[in-house]
């Protein structure tokens, strides 16, 4: 079967329509803009804080509209018929994360300048960025195929959404060597410390770690989603 570029249009065509009538989804696009409002009028150093508003936005936007998305597919039984449909896996694995990259990337860019974060490397942030797109788009995609409803991927999702996004306070909360080891090797926290590095005027030297554990990380969440995306399309 060769790709199809119209089987993918489709596909994006059918999700911005879908996307018009979601209001969960509204609510996953302003609460990063609203704390990066919040964050410019507040006077801080903490690298963690500074970086917050863009792991928000990638977390709160990447991965909960993209599991909305495929959620409420499976809510209104279209899912099968999607999963089922002459489509390969790669053509809806596309067609259902181009529309929440871009919105996610345009929350971003909308946090970034309403924060007033500098940043510096343009082009190691962008990596940054596009592979923690593929991170959190990979992760909404598990959530919302393992959730049986919209409402219920908030409560499967929550546990990431604290973790990934909060993992530095919860670290200070718990004076445990192996809970901040673990947490340090989240890729939120490498996005954090690479985003410190890359503005004290370090180099790919300093980052190159960072870059890595984002990588295999990436790698990773996108073998699990197409993992389980293969169990629900055989699954009864």
């Amino acid at each position: 079967m060769t790709f199809s570029m119209r089987r993918v249009r489709a596909i994006i065509t059918k999700d911005w329509k879908d996307l018009l009538k979601n209001s969960y989804i509204l609510v996953s696009i302003l609460l990063p803009l609203g704390f990066a409002a919040m964050l410019s009028r507040m006077s801080t150093d903490d690298s963690s804080m500074l970086s917050m508003p863009i792991n928000l936005a990638l977390v709160m936007t990447g991965a909960f509209v993209q599991a909305s998305m495929m959620a409420e597919e499976k809510e209104r039984s279209t899912l099968r018929v999607l999963l089922l449909s002459p489509a390969s896996t790669l053509e809806i694995m596309i067609g259902k994360s181009v529309l929440s990259a871009i919105i996610t990337l345009i929350v971003v860019i909308g946090s970034i300048f309403i924060s007033g974060i500098n940043i510096p490397e343009l082009f190691f942030f962008s990596i940054m960025v596009l592979l923690s797109l593929i991170i959190f788009i990979s992760l909404g995609t598990i959530i919302g195929l393992i959730s049986r409803t919209v409402m219920e991927t908030s409560i499967v999702g929550l546990p990431i959404l604290i973790i990934f996004t909060y993992g530095s306070m919860l670290s200070s909360m718990f004076d445990s060597p192996i809970i901040t080891k673990s947490i340090s090797y989240l890729p939120t926290e490498n996005f954090s410390t690479a985003l410190m590095s890359l503005q004290g005027s370090g180099g790919f030297t300093e980052i190159k770690w960072n870059l890595l554990n984002m990588l295999l990380w990436a790698i990773c969440s996108v073998i699990l989603a197409i993992f389980i995306y293969g169990k629900r399309r055989f699954d009864k």
